[in-house]
């Protein structure tokens, strides 16, 4: 009996598979998992309720000294939140109750939207979206749409849209391809935003703002690209010419070894039944 419970207590200890421990989550590089680790495991900032500060507070009705308990509230991000920046709003789950003898009923508490213009002065682009109140607060208080988006971590934009031009806002800033038509310019908005730089690497910053889907496209396309076979004729090729080269023949020498991708074909010169240059071609 003892010898199953044991094994009962290890299974119940034992780690849950998941999406980084197997398949292509399990290979996805550290760069990215930093970036979701950002989005989804980094606590948020409060936003549908005040946070106390301490670990114990003093009850006024109990007269008596109590834990302090910051609880979230329960939280329903839609899939329309992702097409604009909501500032960490989403939409509230609750009951509330009428009277004293009536029963609570559901209730669903939404965010009040609507369509705004922001300006991205590196990227040089009005953008129309749908925001809230507490996105213009935030813009006005971070003295930009830029500085805002930059110096807010992943958990708290929340919206894939907001990171996504996070995103392009640090790529542009990391190349410099901002402004490519006036110097000047790039020089002073880079020197106004370059201080963001430093908390990512270039490599991360590729990998920022991506969903899980997106990341598990970039790492095929990338993968399958670093593992295209090379052709057989081009290994026997070089291979040759360097046996020719050692034993010193001339007709080595001359030759070049030729990749596929070039245009003219080392075929084209030893097929005898090929078309002859005119004295037009020449």
């Amino acid at each position: 009996m003892s010898k199953a419970k044991g094994v009962a207590q290890r299974l119940y200890y034992a780690k849950k598979p998941s999406r980084w421990s197997k398949g292509i989550g399990a290979v996805l590089p550290q760069e990215y998992k930093k970036f979701w680790a950002e989005w989804h495991w980094q606590k948020p900032a409060p936003v549908h309720y005040i946070e106390k500060k301490g670990t114990y507070e003093w009850h006024k009705k109990a007269r008596e000294v109590r834990p302090v308990q910051n609880v979230p509230l329960p939280l329903i991000y839609p899939k329309e939140m992702h097409e604009g920046i909501w500032g960490g709003e989403a939409v509230v789950q609750g009951f509330i109750k009428k009277g004293v003898f009536k029963r609570r009923s559901p209730r669903f508490w939404m965010p009040t939207l609507k369509k705004d213009i922001l300006y991205s002065e590196v990227l040089d682009t009005y953008m129309r979206t749908v925001v809230t109140r507490r996105t213009m607060d935030l813009i006005h208080e971070s003295y930009g749409f830029d500085h805002y988006l930059l110096k807010t971590p992943a958990c708290d934009l929340k919206s894939l849209l907001a990171l996504k031009l996070k995103r392009q806002i640090l790529i542009a800033l990391a190349d410099k391809t901002l402004y490519p038509d006036d110097s000047q310019k790039r020089a002073e908005v880079y020197a106004k935003y370059e201080q963001y730089l430093s908390a990512y690497t270039r490599e991360e910053i590729e990998w920022y703002g991506l969903s899980y889907e997106e990341a598990c496209k970039k790492y095929k396309r990338l993968d399958e690209a670093k593992n295209i076979p090379k052709p057989l004729k081009i290994k026997f090729r070089s291979n040759l010419l360097a046996a020719m080269k050692e034993a010193k023949i001339k007709e080595a020498e001359n030759v070049e070894v030729v990749t596929p991708e070039e245009s003219s074909s080392w075929l084209s010169k030893l097929n005898p039944f090929s078309k002859e240059k005119t004295p037009k071609d020449k």
